[in-house]
């Protein structure tokens, strides 16, 4: 039996990762645009444990989870994944080189984050940031600093929620807009006083990741999938994926949004039927309620 844990990205290609506890063995299917999809949740969705080391670590509970819920690990399993992760400050120990960079998401958009220099620009990637720079690289505890001096003396957010992302890559301006939205802020931070002396400062350098994820062929208005029960199903053809999302075109024409999040944790099978049953939020301004099936 192999358990889909969520959307992954293996350099420029998004796919679904899979994860066999009898045969220890993991998979990675890829979500090319244009191919097809036509499958069923099935049985119950379970905590996909933790991984570490380069292999997964089953979820000692079994924990059983909600369609709805954003993360594919139960409580217990979240807890022990924070307990080693640069995001909750827990590896302030850590001697490797960090980069320090500035994300684009959208007009207004723009947050500094941390992450591996040996990563290169795969966090930018998995976020689904549009476009990117580097600021400057050094310690971590340096890349922290600095982090929050941009956060305290340019107001600039370090993180964006799910709904903020999607809303800003639906209305981009032209990449050049984009990347001189970024030289600015690039300026102005290296500026600074009290930038950390242990922190490298980058020169600009812009990169933009819309074609990678084929943002061109993400339609305005696109509808959400909120939530999977067992049994229903998802029939289509992947369109575009931008970090965790993935873009399909049902059958009818319409296209929706999944949070590749919600698939961890599922079992899936191919799809008995022709169509797409899984309810969708229809996308845009005045979506509210869930309503209207694809």
């Amino acid at each position: 039996m192999w358990w889909c844990t969520g959307v992954w990205w293996r350099g420029v290609r998004q796919g679904l990762g899979w994860y066999s506890p009898e045969r220890g063995e993991e998979r990675f299917s890829a979500l090319a645009a244009g191919r097809g999809l036509a499958f069923a949740v099935v049985g119950e969705r379970r905590c996909v444990g933790v991984r570490r080391g380069g292999r997964w670590i089953l979820c000692p509970y079994g924990a059983v989870l909600d369609g709805g819920s954003a993360s594919g690990r139960c409580a217990d399993c979240a807890r022990l994944d924070r307990s080693r992760s640069v995001a909750a400050d827990t590896m302030g120990d850590d001697p490797r080189p960090y980069g320090v960079y500035l994300a684009y998401f959208g007009a207004g958009l723009v947050k500094v984050g941390i992450t591996g220099v040996a990563r290169g620009a795969a966090r930018l990637v998995e976020q689904g940031a549009v476009g990117y720079a580097w600021l400057g690289r050094g310690p971590l505890m340096a890349a922290r600093r600095a982090e929050a001096l941009l956060g305290s003396a340019l107001e600039v957010r370090d993180r964006f929620g799910k709904a903020e992302k999607r809303a800003g890559r639906a209305a981009l301006p032209p990449v050049p807009e984009r990347a001189a939205a970024l030289a600015a802020l690039h300026a102005a931070a290296q500026g600074l006083a009290g930038w950390p002396e242990a922190l490298e400062p980058v020169p600009f350098a812009y990169e933009d990741q819309g074609e990678l994820f084929g943002l061109a062929r993400v339609p305005v208005g696109a509808g959400e999938v909120v939530a999977l029960a067992a049994g229903e199903e998802i029939v289509g053809e992947v369109v575009a994926g931008v970090g965790g999302d993935v873009y399909v075109s049902d059958v009818g024409g319409g296209v929706f949004v999944v949070d590749g999040r919600l698939l961890a944790g599922w079992v899936l099978r191919g799809a008995a039927g022709g169509v797409t049953t899984v309810s969708v939020r229809p996308g845009g301004a005045g979506a509210g309620c869930q309503e209207g099936l694809f």
